[in-house]
């Protein structure tokens, strides 16, 4: 029997009570770590409060298919054709230094150019392009903006924690589960918790051969989905540089990038898996992996990077001024649930102020060229 998709109505998502004061609480905290990060953050630069250390900033063009299941032909993915784009790849942390210290928790933000129709970004409706900000682990660590209070905290200064060995991690465990102290016992952060070592387990690998997901739920036309951007078999399997240690050199993820990329293109699939049981593939509980045997991934996209060099400061710097957020997109692809709504604001601010302590203009870009200037010949 065909799989029946739920449709998208507005009640699907929820609501949190005191969402507003407390995203506020999260705004004031992020603002304050980004102003600080100029001199704490080792760069003498204003730091993203996540993603604040880049491997590279990729050219690509992403090929929308014809011909797809007209489910998964929604929105922008409704219509074949070929768009531009920039990739960037970062490891998840706030914090700068050398890759040992900082996981294996890598994002991929995609930046199209030339999508129509106007962004739900409000100070910026008709720049022209559409981004999704992905990491490679298919659930997130945080459910409430509540919890993002404390959990944001812990992030932030994480460090100090584990800087003091064996007793340090030990109490960044106990304080994340009971919020640090201010959770009833019933209420302990257990979904949570696990989500974060799920993430915390990830293994090092070349930032080619992971799979990235939206984390939370997104409107996707008619229907829910989750997007994820997934190795190209074949593009996979000719990585050369796979398995990596970070113990072994301060930088490994951006050399090991930089020179597959040096040598051959690749490829990514862009995959939507849309919502069939909203109890098994909540909205709300980002914690949760949307099982695959409900509703497999199907491919709308394929992401095309050229051979090119991305070695040079100046691939960085120009990585640095670029803005990601999950909102810059159109209604019909929406971000759903409580947590994505507060990233729209958290994201905003944290970007308008980082570019200003950094002196660099924010303005949205209308084309890779004139990001990374013409391609070669």
């Amino acid at each position: 029997m065909a799989a029946q998709f739920v449709r998208y109505t507005p009640d699907i998502e929820g609501s949190e009570p005191d969402f507003d004061r407390n995203l506020r609480t999260v705004i004031e905290k992020t603002e304050s770590y980004i102003t600080e990060s100029v001199e704490a953050g080792g760069t003498g630069r204003a730091l993203r409060d996540a993603h604040a250390k880049g491997y590279g900033l990729v050219r690509g063009r992403v090929e929308i298919l014809d011909g797809i299941p007209p489910e998964y032909a929604q929105g922008i993915y409704a219509t074949a054709g070929t768009h531009d784009a920039l990739i960037r790849f970062s490891n998840g942390s706030p914090h700068a230094g050398s890759d040992a210290r900082l996981g294996a928790a890598i994002g991929l933000a995609l930046k199209m150019f030339d999508v129509p129709g106007p962004t739900l970004l409000e100070d910026e409706p008709d720049t022209g392009t559409f981004d999704y900000a992905n990491i490679n682990g298919p659930v997130f660590f945080c459910n409430t903006v509540e919890h993002y209070l404390f959990i944001q905290e812990l992030f932030l200064n994480a460090p100090a924690y584990f800087a003091e060995g064996r007793t340090g991690m030990h109490r960044f465990f106990a304080d994340f589960v009971t919020g640090k102290g201010t959770l009833d016992q019933g209420d302990w952060a257990w979904d949570e918790f696990l989500a974060f070592l799920r993430l915390s387990a990830i293994s090092p690998v070349n930032v080619l051969l992971s799979s990235y997901w939206t984390m939370g739920a997104v409107r996707h036309g008619d229907h829910i989905a989750k997007v994820r951007i997934t190795p190209d078999p074949h593009s996979a399997a000719a990585v050369v540089r796979r398995t990596l240690d970070p113990a072994s050199a301060p930088e490994v993820f951006r050399p090991a990038l930089e020179a597959e990329l040096r040598e051959r293109p690749y490829t990514f699939h862009i995959q939507v898996q849309l919502c069939t049981d909203l109890a098994r593939m909540p909205v709300e509980d980002t914690t949760v992996e949307w099982p695959e045997r409900l509703s497999p991934p199907v491919t709308v996209a394929v992401l095309h990077l050229p051979q090119q060099d991305i070695s040079g400061p100046e691939n960085l710097e120009k990585m640095d001024a670029l803005s990601f957020t999950p909102w810059r997109v159109t209604a019909e692809h929406a971000p759903l649930g409580t947590i994505m709504r507060a990233r729209k604001e958290v994201y905003r601010h944290a970007s308008v102020l980082r570019h200003k302590l950094n002196q660099q203009p924010r303005t949205e870009p209308r084309s890779a060229d004139e990001v990374l200037g013409p391609k070669g010949p």
